[in-house]
This record gives C-alpha cells, structure tokens and sequence, in this order.
C-alpha cells in the first residue's frame, strides 16, 4: 500500500474522485478536522466566460483524504450586476471565527469581470457570515475598507485575545495592516502603511501573513500579472512593524517564480510543532479548473524563512 503524501503539482481529487476545488485557498483546523477552501473553479473551463462558482470546502483528519463538503458560499447566477455572478472576479476567500458573535466571517476580494480584469477602481470586498464553518454563508455587504482599493489579502487573528487584522495590497500602491472591528465585519479606522512602491513589477501582493515565537513574518508576491512571481519575505517584532524585507525564501528556486505558483496563505500544524507550510496556487491560465496546488514545508530560525521544493512529503516526518 502506498504511503500517503504530500504531493505539489499533481492533480488532486477528493475522496469521490473528482478534482479538489479551492482555488486561492486556506486551511482552517476546528474539533480534529482540517478544512481546505478556496474558489471553486469547477465551470472556469474553456468559454464558459466564468470566474467562479462560489466557495468550496473539503474536511480532512490527516490533510491527505479530502471529503467534499459543498458549497460553503454560493454563486449568484440570475443576476450579472451581482458580485457574487459567477463572471465576475471573486479571488481568495479567507474565514476568520469570532468567538464574542460565534459567527464564522469570510471576506473575499472583487475585481472586476473575467472578460475585464483590469477593472482596478472597482476593487473591493465583499464579507459573508455563517453560523458554522461549513456554512452556508450569507453574503451581507461589499465596501472599499479605508477608502481604499483593496486587492490581495490575509487575515491575521491573535490567539491570546483574539484581536484580528486585515492585511492588504492596496492596488499597485503599497501593503496596509488595518486593525478589524471586534466582529470581524469592518475595520476600526486605525491601520499602517508599508513598501510603497510606484507600481508593478516591484509592488508587493498576495501577503500571507503568519506569527512563530515572538515574530510576524509575511510572504508577499511580484505584480507582473497573472504568472508567477518572484516570492518576498519580510519580518517584525510588531503586527503594524516596522517591517524589514529580507528577500526571496525560496531556497534553489533558479526560475525566481516561487516554484511556479503564488502563495495564498500559511498553516502551522496545531500538534506538530515544527510543521509550518505554504498553501500556494499553481495556475492553468487556459483552463483553470485543472489548476495544481503547491504545498511546501517552511523552515523558521530566528528572522530567516526558508522554503525548499519538495516533490513530496509526509505529516509523519516531522516533530
């Protein structure tokens, strides 16, 4: 019998065959299951004109079988104005579970349609709630957080006081950490600013944004497009920073393209204390419902980050 692991690239299926659907996606852990999520991207084929079909979520208890658990956040389909019509770009859900509502709050981003993708002055994001994590969600409202043009981004939550915050590219521009509301449904106002850049290539996206010992590290991505780009690291010794670049972690990437996939967020193992990953995307521009997935182990040690491909790897080999 084969051992299960961890393979990046390959076609995934879930437990009744089918092609594993979470596009963009994030891991959340919750009673001895994990969670896989992201876009479904079943009907983005080959003239379809769709982007995506809602949010989709698989449950695991090893993060190697993957049940499908449906549509967590359905498409609009009978209305293209909406921003939840599967045309228009509905990109990396992330879901957050606030323990004062016992509501679990997803926002994702919206940008645009898949005939116009460039729409950037109509970036935005949406927030849905649901009173279990496999949902339904209710999608509630779109809003500009700040005032601003919201493009890429994570969640951060606190564990010791479940203080939660939103970071962000603000398209094109710079990457903002906002402080969230105590619910989870908006952002309080107070917020700060870091790498500034004039534009693309050198403007960061795509932050994921995690904590280990007494340090916040975030991942960030290249704006050339939607190819790969050359991955970014940064690290402080406080959420809002200063934070300081420290270059590309991914050790013996020659392409300089993050392995050929775009991080979307990182997972740390809640019982194995030295397990930290990537969750990354590797697209298929001409048909993204075949798109692959890329999961890599990272190693952490003080202010360096590394990430190294692996053709494969197992839960079991670490600590």
């Amino acid at each position: 019998m084969t051992t299960p692991a961890i393979c990046s690239g390959k076609p995934w299926l879930d437990t009744a065959g089918h092609p594993i659907q979470a596009h963009g996606g994030s891991l959340f852990y919750e009673n001895g299951t994990f969670y896989f999520y992201g876009e479904n991207k079943e009907k983005t084929v080959p003239g379809s004109k769709f982007w995506h079909y809602g949010v989709r979520a698989y449950s695991s208890p090893d993060l190697y079988t993957w049940k499908d658990e449906g549509i967590l956040l359905a498409p609009v389909g009978n209305d293209v104005s909406h921003p939840l019509h599967p045309s228009r770009i509905m990109d990396r859900p992330h879901i957050l579970f606030n323990a004062r509502t016992k509501k679990y709050v997803m926002w994702m981003k919206f940008a645009g349609t898949a005939e116009a993708p460039n729409e950037w002055n109509i970036q935005s994001m949406g927030v849905a709630v649901a009173d279990k994590f496999t949902g339904p969600y209710t999608f509630i409202k779109t809003f500009h957080p700040l005032g601003m043009n919201t493009g890429d981004f994570d969640f951060y939550k606190e564990a010791s006081d479940g203080k939660a915050y939103f970071i962000f590219e603000r398209v094109h521009t710079e990457l903002v950490i906002a402080d969230l509301t105590d619910d989870y449904l908006g952002v309080t106002g107070y917020y700060s600013s870091h790498f500034p850049f004039p534009g693309p290539p050198q403007t960061r996206e795509a932050p994921a944004f995690f904590k280990r010992g007494s340090r916040y590290y975030m991942i960030t991505s290249g704006t050339t497009g939607y190819g790969p780009n050359q991955a970014d690291y940064a690290v402080s010794e406080l959420v809002h920073g200063p934070w300081k670049s420290m270059g590309d972690p991914c050790i013996g990437d020659t392409r300089k393209t993050t392995f050929d996939s775009q991080v979307s967020s990182v997972f740390i193992h809640p019982h194995k204390k030295n397990l930290i990953f990537a969750v990354a995307d590797r697209w298929n521009a001409e048909n993204n419902s075949t798109a692959t997935y890329v999961w890599l182990p990272l190693t952490v040690e003080g202010e360096t980050l590394k990430m190294q491909w692996r053709e494969e790897w197992r839960i079991e080999d670490f600590e």
